[in-house]
């Protein structure tokens, strides 16, 4: 066996065990809202799991990294899986300062979204482009997961307060919004259906396109195509013809997956709410009914007070030093570059808002998800759809 395949072993038995402990951590809040006592034995059991886990995940990196001769951080499948890695390990961190079993209820299956999102990236290693030969590469992109990880608690902390403190049973803009955060959480699995459906039934439309120039191009799709290359003519091989010319700004193909995901992901929510016959955030209530509602608040705001300075370093300095390193300028306007301000300018209002302004409690917790949204565009749509210096990232 080489040392790639065990790579990809360990990253799959990672996998199981956050799955497991997951369960770990719903069964010990169920007991323990049943009995009335904190059940120690499950809780322990599930972070030892996790551990388990995170080791083995540690062992997918080192790994990889030996055999790719580079850190694996390289594209989207590598950052991805690196990404859910460090959520779960600051998740770790957090549970052994606070000791909130609700936190892995959530943490837990946010980075088996990302894992699963991860895998559906190509993930063979390829041999780095010239600008990416850097160490500052592996420098800046692991320093900005750390900080985003760090960051993602906190939007997990903050959807655990309002699971609690919103009243599901009376129509608010409270309840409507946290709802749509559930179903953007749907729309992640979603993605992960219609990736691995098409993949197993073997799609694939290949199509010719011949631009201003007369120059030929090629352009797959692995989904059927919804979206189709501006100012091209399409010569069509096989597979159905896409249905929407989009501007050139725009990665059609990236797109297609996009809107298939929201697609599939809106069917699935509908389903799982018909048999359900309630909201999926009523159906995650009763779990976090004996959370502290202070201690998860000060869980949310100490994950931002850490994740924004380490954020800082990674995808705003050490960026810039390897963006002058590598296309002679520290800043370009590039989408992923201000993306990263905008980010970072949200969390500067979100500390200045907590400091100055006492806004705590429920309003931290909307802000915690907020920029954890911004995040998620971030690596999902700046990557996938807009084009720029950053988009070999969705290779």
């Amino acid at each position: 066996m080489s040392l790639i395949d065990i790579s990809g072993n360990l990253l799959f038995v990672a996998f199981i065990a956050y799955l497991v402990a997951t369960l770990l951590f719903g069964g010990s809040i169920k007991q323990s809202n049943a009995t009335g006592k904190n059940t120690e034995k499950w809780g322990k059991v599930a972070i030892v799991v996790t551990i388990i886990g995170l080791l083995s995940q540690l062992g997918y990196f080192i790994t990889r990294w030996i055999y790719a001769g580079h850190a694996p951080v390289s594209n989207m499948f590598e950052f991805t899986t690196a990404f859910g890695m460090f959520i779960v390990g600051a998740f770790i961190l957090i549970y052994f300062i606070y000791r909130v079993p609700a936190l892995g209820l959530v943490a837990l299956p946010v980075a088996l979204l990302i894992i699963a999102y991860a895998a559906m990236f190509p993930k063979e290693v390829t041999p780095l482009m010239p600008s990416l030969q850097s160490y500052w590469l592996t420098i800046h992109v692991i320093t900005a997961a750390l900080g985003q990880s760090l960051l993602a608690i906190s939007a997990v902390a903050g959807l655990v307060y309002l699971l609690k403190v919103v009243d599901l049973k009376k129509p608010s803009k409270q309840r409507f919004w946290l709802e749509a955060v559930m179903f953007f959480l749907v729309v992640v699995v979603g993605f992960v259906i219609a990736t691995s459906v098409f993949s197993l039934m073997g799609y694939d439309s290949t199509y010719t396109y011949v631009d201003k120039e007369g120059n030929g191009r090629q352009i797959e799709y692995q989904m059927p195509p919804l979206f189709g290359m501006n100012e091209y003519k399409a010569v069509e091989e096989h597979g159905m013809s896409p249905l929407v010319e989009m501007p050139a700004l725009i990665n059609a193909k990236k797109l297609t997956s996009v809107v298939w995901s929201f697609l599939v992901g809106s069917v699935l929510y509908l389903v799982i709410r018909l048999i359900a016959q309630r909201r999926i955030s009523a159906i995650f209530q009763p779990f976090v009914k004996r959370v502290n509602l202070q201690l998860v608040d000060e869980i949310g705001y100490r994950s931002v007070l850490i994740g924004f300075p380490v954020f800082t370093l990674g995808a705003l300095i050490f960026a810039m030093i390897w963006a002058q390193l590598s296309w002679s300028r520290f800043w370009g306007w590039d989408p992923k570059e201000v993306w990263a301000l905008v980010t970072w300018l949200f969390y500067a209002a979100f500390l200045h808002l907590r400091l100055s302004k006492g806004w705590e409690g429920e309003k931290s917790a909307w802000l915690a998800l907020i920029g954890f949204a911004i995040i998620l565009f971030n690596l999902i749509a700046v990557n996938l759809i807009l084009a720029g210096l950053h988009s070999y990232a969705s290779a």
